[in-house]
């Protein structure tokens, strides 16, 4: 019978979650929220255009690498698999910024 009362605690012995792990997830959130909150700054200090654009396209990129750095642990994996997903993304990326360029000559044609 005393076993049983035993077991009956371990099940429950991993809900809760150890505070070097909350550390990790509230830096992350304070690192997060504050490049958010230059975006929003950005936002309404500078006028529209191509710069701010590319400020924010950059500063998104950032924050979806570092998402996937911590949460999907991508940082923790060799080399091979980061340059796997890395790579793509970079020329998904020069794809937008050369469609975006090409696209506003549409607008210099007429």
């Amino acid at each position: 019978m005393a076993d049983h009362a035993h077991h009956d605690h371990d099940e429950h012995a991993g809900t809760e979650v150890a505070p070097a792990e909350t550390g990790v997830i509230w830096r992350t959130f304070i690192i997060l929220s504050v490049i958010t909150a230059f975006e929003f700054t950005l936002a309404y200090i500078m006028p529209a255009g191509t710069l701010r654009t590319s400020i924010f396209v950059g500063m998104t990129l950032i924050k979806a690498f570092y998402i996937v750095g911590e949460f999907m642990h991508l940082k923790h994996e060799v080399k091979s698999l980061i340059w796997a997903i890395s790579i793509p993304v970079i020329f998904v990326v020069w794809l937008l910024v050369a469609l975006m360029t090409e696209g506003e000559s549409i607008f210099e044609l007429r």
